[in-house]
């Protein structure tokens, strides 16, 4: 089908700072009726602050939006809606008592006669829920609901809205690589029907599967614009991070007896439902052992209860040979157990305590951080500006608050400083969401390394190329059960994805 080149969006001299920071530098953007358009760029590079000045989040210090050839001001996200541009988050803003589907239709509920019709809202929402393979149940509420199906609500409110442009931030970050191909699919169907799409994403494999244009951003500059059909992946990673990107191989590593060992976990639900059922897996020394599942199935639960921040009904968990089933989070630690956890603003961070305050929590107890209660300000000092500089965490003063990084920036400094502690084990929950490919492939080198010390590492993650890539053996997590185990090269995408959605192991 020929393209439209009726241009529907126009971005011109686009220019944001925040103090001295140019996230922005005299950006342009074009968008056509039914095009889909990638934008990319490691963290920092500019890209969702670009998306938050279309969006009314941010507002520019220079340059002109034109929307179908008309000068707009957006001032906030609800005028942007009005002008037919929605955005898909990718950190989430949802009312957590509300229920999905009252968070779908927030700002355009239907209304029978003067009041909100609860019951069209639910409808509404299954049959969009349904149309576009995304399940949620409209009557679950928000609280308590995992990352990825707190995603499928943001996917869901956009497609509500029935916006002419959609921008998707990391869109398929927690999705299955079935899930992923539906999604993909709708989005070129949008397009074909008249949708005109930005996708923000560093899975570049996607991009070349269903984007017309890429552009490329580096330090707040455009770098690059160029039609997907006349590029390669490693043009774009190219672009991106000014250098040629390496695939590495784990380098072959002697395992030492069992670190962790997780036997009979069970956890069930107020009402007597199974969240784990009798779960069991070990992590030797030297080992990546890799847990793959659909977001909601377990793996939080599982991650919580062996760190102590929740008690398990029944089971074990021991970590070198120590019992820690229902021990506080500070013994657990002091045992020799880090934690990246899944979500980096609710579990890994404060956005308003310092970076230094950041990168020191949970080590500020240590006899060179602290004596007798009193805090070394120099040496937590000296050891933030050392995480800084070793994890390339892009920021121009230690003294500013957390809050000022980017996304994949505030995950670098929570990766540096449990990757810093040294500890035998080192449970790593979505290690990489949200982050550009020069830093995944920073932290994976980080985690590898780690193995190589003769260290244990439980990686969680959705993202099935990580999985595959770092993982000695594979469980496969489906509805607080172990659904198959692998070890490393004996398994195939296709099948580990299957498995990931209760299929059983042929």
């Amino acid at each position: 089908m020929e393209k439209n080149n009726e241009v529907i969006l126009q971005m011109d001299q686009i220019t944001k700072s925040y103090g001295t920071l140019l996230a922005n530098d005299r950006v342009d953007l074009t968008l056509k009726k039914g095009e889909i358009l990638a934008v990319l760029g490691e963290n920092g590079a500019g890209k969702t602050t670009l998306m938050k000045v279309l969006y009314g989040l941010e507002q520019a210090n220079s340059g002109n939006i034109k929307i179908r050839g008309k000068d707009i001001h957006v001032k906030n996200p609800a005028h942007a809606i009005a002008e037919g541009i929605g955005m898909v988050q990718q950190h989430f803003m949802l009312f957590d008592p509300f229920t999905v589907a009252e968070n779908v239709v927030y700002g355009n509920e239907p209304k029978k006669n003067v009041f909100f019709d609860l019951k069209a809202a639910n409808d509404l929402v299954a049959e969009l829920s349904q149309k576009y393979e995304l399940p949620l149940d409209p009557k679950s509420k928000i609280e308590g609901m995992p990352v990825g199906l707190r995603q499928r609500v943001e996917i869901l409110k956009v497609l509500y809205q029935n916006t002419d442009i959609i921008i998707f931030d990391e869109p398929t970050a927690v999705l299955t690589p079935q899930e992923v191909r539906e999604l993909l699919r709708t989005m070129k169907h949008l397009a074909a029907s008249g949708k005109s799409i930005i996708i923000i994403t560093h899975k570049l494999n996607e991009v070349m599967e269903v984007a017309d244009r890429a552009l490329v951003m580096r330090l707040g500059k455009l770098v690059g614009n160029v039609n997907v059909c006349d590029t390669s992946i490693e043009e774009l990673s190219f672009m991106m991070v000014g250098r040629q990107l390496v695939d590495k191989t784990l380098p072959e590593v002697e395992q030492s007896l069992d670190v962790l060992v997780v036997k009979d976990l069970s956890l069930k639900t107020k009402d007597g439902g199974d969240v784990l059922s009798d779960l069991s897996l070990h992590v030797k020394g030297g080992e990546i052992v890799g847990i793959a599942g659909v977001s909601g199935n377990g793996q939080s639960e599982l991650v919580e209860c062996i760190f102590g921040l929740r008690k398990a009904d029944k089971g074990s968990v021991k970590v070198k040979d120590k019992e820690l089933f229902h021990a506080p989070v500070k013994e657990v630690r002091n045992s020799g157990v880090a934690l990246i956890p899944e979500d980096r603003y609710i579990w890994g961070s404060a956005v308003d305590a310092t970076i230094t305050e950041t990168a020191i929590m949970s080590h500020y107890r240590k006899p060179e951080f602290s004596k007798k209660g009193i805090l070394r300000t120099k040496s937590l000092k000296q050891f933030a500006q050392r995480l800084v500089n070793e994890f390339s965490v892009k920021t121009d003063n230690i003294a500013d608050k957390t809050g000022s990084l980017s996304g994949g920036n505030t995950q670098k400094l929570i990766a540096a400083r449990e990757i810093s502690q040294e500890t035998p084990l080192l449970i790593a929950s979505e290690p990489t969401r949200g982050v550009d490919i020069g830093a995944m492939e920073f932290i994976h080198d980080k985690l590898i390394e780690k193995r190589s010390k003769g260290d244990a590492v439980l990686l969680i993650s959705s993202e099935l190329s990580e999985i595959m890539k770092l993982s000695d053996r594979i469980y496969v997590i489906y509805d607080g059960q172990i659904n198959g185990e692998f070890t490393r090269g004996n398994v195939d995408e296709e099948e580990l994805g299957l498995l990931m959605v209760g299929g059983k192991k042929q």
